[in-house]
C-alpha cells in the first residue's frame, strides 16, 4: 500500500538535521543514520495510514485544527497535518518539549 504523498516543512527538515547532528555527537554516525531512517519510515507509515496517532485538538487544545495530529517515534513526536490528499509533516519535537506552546508557535508562523 503506497498511501498519500507526504512532505516535510522547512521546520521539520531543520529539526531532522538538528536531531541527526545531536545524535552523531552523542551516539555516533551509525546511530544517527538509523534513527533518521526510523523517523522517515514513521512518516511513510503515517502517509499509508499505518501509524497510530492522536488528535492535537482532542489531547492538547480544542482550538487546534482537527486534522493536526501527532505520533511518537523513539524520543520524538512527529506532528503532522493529515489532509485528504496528502500528509504534511510539520515538525519533529522531542518528547520533553512543551508541545502546546510549540504547536501554537508553528501554526502562527506557518510554512
Amino acid at each position: 500500500m503506497s498511501g498519500k504523498p507526504w512532505r516535510l516543512t522547512r521546520a521539520a527538515k531543520a529539526s531532522l538535521l538538528d536531531i541527526a547532528l545531536w545524535t552523531i555527537e552523542t551516539f555516533g554516525p551509525r546511530q544517527a543514520e538509523a534513527y533518521e531512517a526510523d523517523l522517515i519510515d514513521r512518516c511513510a507509515a503515517i502517509a499509508r495510514g499505518e501509524a497510530p496517532w492522536q488528535s492535537c485538538a482532542k489531547v492538547i487544545d480544542p482550538r487546534l485544527p482537527e486534522d493536526l495530529r501527532f505520533t511518537r517515534s523513539g524520543e520524538h513526536l512527529i506532528v503532522f497535518l493529515d489532509e485528504p490528499d496528502r500528509v504534511i509533516v510539520i515538525d519533529f519535537l522531542h518528547g520533553r518539549r512543551d508541545l502546546p506552546a510549540r504547536l501554537t508557535e508553528l501554526l502562527h508562523r506557518g510554512d
